[in-house]
């Protein structure tokens, strides 16, 4: 998977080569030698949704930080990007773009130093097998789906503080992740359980607070970038999360609105180009006591002000909802662990938010004393089929350990998944990937029914915890025609046919005349299926 294209300057010397950012891509890297580019005969092309870099050698003297503008113009026919840059420490500047659509873009760097104002142009080319592009709300409001069109069915986990990590337990977590089911990983950008000892700024002196807001370290956001990459060429989507309220003695969610703007500005720029990335501006926002509501309606607006590339946005609450019909919000990010117990209620959310809704936070499997990391991977497990059932998505997170702790557990760490939910969320993914593309909702809900699906193509019954005999087979519609019907076991994951049902109109719905119930197991966790035929 191709991740990187570059294009180096440095004086008057122009060359272009593949490079990755963290992790080799198999192309020929650049060279230079003796402060001089080595150039190549032909600038490399860069595929659509990939990345293109243009290094730059700059002032290192100073605060380059605060004192050098950089930005660049892309042009393809009447389209204009543009794309801030960021300094990388030595006197190296980097800008990053991942341009939307193939052919030809040129491009022209901006900058309040003469010597950086450099054009070149980068030819884009048909995606690489695996590059679906980055992941946006679907066409109907309420599902995500890729760029070019292919299904993007969310399963979520949590774990905050794994990029922060050593880098053996940083493998061990990527290892874990190669074989599980999740395409969405939330992550924490600032640390807040122990990890190694590197500041996103540079520190000014030995106390939690000595350190300077208007100098970023570049070693920690080239590690913290390095996850990323990795993540991609998993497949994986990166929710990365820019404030936090733990660790408040440190401080670095709690700076001036100013510093705010310039970190929101710099990560955005050095991060915005993977198409893997999203935007979670806060975990449990109402929890941070040094900013209001009217701050976070700024950084909000600010962040959809200064990503070009436009990559998913959204704020996670802890007791208050933040209202995400906001502009700059492009879908609800909720912690409830509620919300999840039935379908309706999480149908509910989706009517309020009038965007897709994932509950990244419904409460934890594991065996801690906290309440919220009790959950058996049982109820985890119901808590992803009653949100799939109400049209929403769900998140996992694990606190299962020996040492019974949060902070060393997958939610705090990573490492090891050692719960039962996993697997059955994989069974459920590929439910998922067996039914409609666009994804299911709620069907008539207000009506009484809890059953998801697509009018007259798909249904989807959850029973949950409740162990029924049998079934009056009565949907909300379908009538006319035939389907076949499956029993679901969403724990021991088996799919039994029971046949092929004929819908016709019922007083209440559409049923079956000649089967009007099913038979059941009589055990938890149960689901039918009718899939039009």
């Amino acid at each position: 998977m191709e991740i990187t294209r570059r294009t180096v300057l440095t004086g008057a010397a122009v060359l272009s080569a593949a490079a990755a950012v963290g992790i080799p891509t198999g192309a020929q890297a650049s060279t230079t030698t003796a402060g001089q580019a080595q150039p190549a005969e032909k600038p490399a092309p860069v595929e659509r949704w990939g990345m293109h870099e243009i290094v730059l050698s700059g002032p290192d003297k100073g605060n380059p930080f605060v004192d050098v503008t950089l930005a660049a113009v892309f042009r393809r026919a009447d389209q204009a990007i543009t794309v801030p840059g960021f300094y990388d420490g030595g006197g190296t500047y980097r800008i990053r773009f991942s341009p939307p659509e193939t052919g030809e873009w040129k491009w022209s760097i901006e900058s309040n130093v003469r010597a950086m104002r450099k054009s070149g142009k980068v030819t884009v080319v048909d995606p690489s097998e695996g590059n679906h592009g980055p992941v946006q709300v679907s066409q109907d409001g309420y599902h995500f789906i890729h760029a070019d069109g292919s299904a993007y069915h969310q399963i979520g986990t949590t774990s905050y503080s794994w990029a922060q990590q050593p880098e053996d337990k940083v493998q061990k977590t990527l290892e874990t992740l190669s074989t599980s089911p999740f395409n969405k990983i939330r992550m924490l950008f600032f640390p807040n359980v122990p990890s190694e000892s590197v500041d996103p700024f540079v520190r000014t002196g030995p106390g939690p607070r000595d350190w300077d807001p208007t100098r970023f370290d570049p070693a920690y956001f080239r590690r913290y970038e390095s996850r990323i990459a990795s993540l991609l060429q998993l497949g994986i989507q990166a929710d990365v999360v820019l404030f936090q309220p733990y660790k408040a003695d440190i401080g670095f969610s709690d700076m001036a609105r100013a510093d705010d703007e310039r970190y929101i500005r710099y990560i955005t720029a050095r991060f915005g180009a993977f198409r893997n990335v999203w935007w979670s501006m806060a975990n449990e926002y109402d929890d941070n006591e040094t900013k209001t509501l009217d701050d976070w309606n700024h950084l909000g607006d600010f962040l959809k002000s200064v990503d070009p590339h436009g990559r998913l946005r959204s704020i996670h609450n802890k007791n208050i909802y933040y209202d995400a019909r906001k502009d700059w919000v492009t879908h609800a990010s909720i912690q409830s662990s509620g919300a999840a117990m039935d379908g309706i209620r999480a149908h509910l959310h989706r009517q309020f938010a009038l965007k897709p809704v994932v509950f990244d936070e419904v409460a934890y499997e594991g065996n801690i004393d906290a309440r919220w990391g009790q959950l058996s991977g049982e109820v985890m497990t119901s808590r992803f089929w009653n949100t799939f059932v109400g049209g929403t998505y769900c998140g996992h997170g694990e606190t299962l350990n020996e040492a019974q702790s949060p902070s060393t557990s997958w939610l705090g760490q990573g490492g090891t998944l050692n719960g039962t939910s996993a697997p059955r969320l994989a069974f459920l993914k590929q439910i998922m990937a067996d039914g409609p593309a666009t994804g299911i909702n709620a069907l008539q809900p207000d009506w009484g029914y809890d059953i998801g699906g697509v009018d007259s193509q798909y249904y989807m019954k959850y029973f949950g915890a409740s162990t029924p005999t049998e079934w009056n087979a009565l949907l909300p519609s379908g009538a006319g025609a035939s389907y076949n019907v499956d029993v679901i076991d969403t724990w021991n994951m088996t799919v039994t046919p029971i046949g092929v049902f004929s819908l016709a109109k019922a007083t209440g719905g559409a049923q079956d005349p000649a089967r009007p119930k099913i038979q059941l197991p009589g055990s938890p966790w149960i689901a039918v299926r009718f899939t039009r035929i």
